[in-house]
């Protein structure tokens, strides 16, 4: 059941949702938090909603401080940023608790058909 958001707490399980997600080609939302982030903490029971809402999308949440080498590949330096991947890569991001943009970045691309389907 996908209803929820996966903490990521390390490299391997990182790695593991990372590719898994890529051959689902779904939808992944990634939330850079930190515990130290007043702003993080605010969006955190948005961002478990928004999860329940729709179970088709992956949410994975990373710390920055533990997951320093993820944070820098996708080159995040403010908390919370959102990044959006579909098939490993980024189509969208979202910096700061920016609760209206989140949402509505999450309803655009988890509706979105394939590029395959109009063919």
């Amino acid at each position: 059941m996908a209803e929820q958001v996966v903490g990521c707490h390390n490299v391997d399980q990182w790695k593991e949702q990372f590719e898994a997600s890529k051959s689902a080609g779904k939808l992944v939302v990634v939330d850079f938090t930190a515990s130290w982030c007043g702003p993080c903490r605010f969006i955190a029971p948005i961002l478990a909603d928004l999860a329940k809402k729709h179970p088709s999308v992956l949410f994975l949440k990373v710390d920055v401080d533990e997951l320093k080498t993820v944070a820098e590949e996708f080159k995040v330096d403010a908390m919370p940023t959102f990044v959006f991947l579909k098939n490993g890569e980024e189509i969208d991001r979202v910096v700061g608790a920016r609760k209206e943009s989140l949402i509505e970045l999450v309803v655009k691309h988890s509706s979105e058909a394939p590029p395959s389907a109009s063919e």
